[in-house]
C-alpha cells in the first residue's frame, strides 16, 4: 500500500527524467509563468495597448522549454534503453 502511494508521487516525474522535487520544481516554475503570462493577458484585454505581446512571448518560451525538457527526456530514455540492450548481449 505504502509502495503503491510512493509510486504515484514517483511513476510520473520519472518518465521525464526528474526526482520528485526536481519536477515540483520545474512544474511550479512553469505555472508561475503562466499564471504572469495570464495577468499579462487580462491587463492586454482592457488597456489593449499594454502587454501587446508579453502573452504570446511567455507561452513560445514554455513551448520551447518545454519542447527542449521532453527531447532531452526522450533522450536520457532511449540511451539507457540502448545501454540495456548492450549488456544483455555481452553474455551472450
Amino acid at each position: 500500500m505504502a509502495m503503491k502511494l510512493l509510486r504515484a508521487f514517483t511513476d510520473h516525474p520519472a518518465t521525464v527524467g526528474e526526482s520528485y522535487f526536481g519536477h515540483l520544481l520545474a512544474a511550479t516554475g512553469f505555472g508561475l509563468r503562466m499564471l504572469v503570462a495570464g495577468v499579462a493577458c487580462l491587463v492586454h484585454g482592457l488597456f489593449p495597448f499594454l502587454c501587446v505581446t508579453t502573452g504570446s512571448d511567455a507561452m513560445r518560451g514554455l513551448h520551447a522549454e518545454m519542447a527542449a525538457r521532453c527531447a532531452k527526456a526522450q533522450a536520457a530514455s532511449q540511451s539507457a534503453a540502448s545501454g540495456i540492450a548492450n549488456t544483455s548481449r555481452v553474455g551472450a
